[in-house]
């Protein structure tokens, strides 16, 4: 059992590092190539999500606010490219 155990951490501790090292890799890019944070929001809202509030973390937009079918959001996005990283409901 306590074997067992030590081998579901390992898996869901390397799981979770992936991930985390994954939105790393795809929010790498040179300030020089960000897009302004207003043009993000400009989109957003286009695409029907409401934003509270645009910050920067670590080298990613994160983005709080509601996606256009009304969830309360919590996302990144290359600032580059605009493309989501990683989002999950915000609870």
């Amino acid at each position: 059992m306590t074997r067992t155990l030590m081998i579901t951490t390992l898996v869901l501790g390397t799981l979770g590092a992936g991930t985390a090292f994954a939105s790393e890799e795809a929010c790498n890019v040179p300030m020089s190539d960000w897009q302004p944070r207003e043009k993000l929001q400009q989109k957003l809202e286009q695409e029907g999500w409401k934003i509270r509030r645009i910050k920067t973390d670590d080298g990613c937009y994160e983005v709080y606010g509601f996606d256009k079918d009304g969830r309360r959001m919590e996302a990144y996005f290359n600032p580059e490219t605009f493309a989501m990283v990683r989002g999950q409901e915000d609870d």
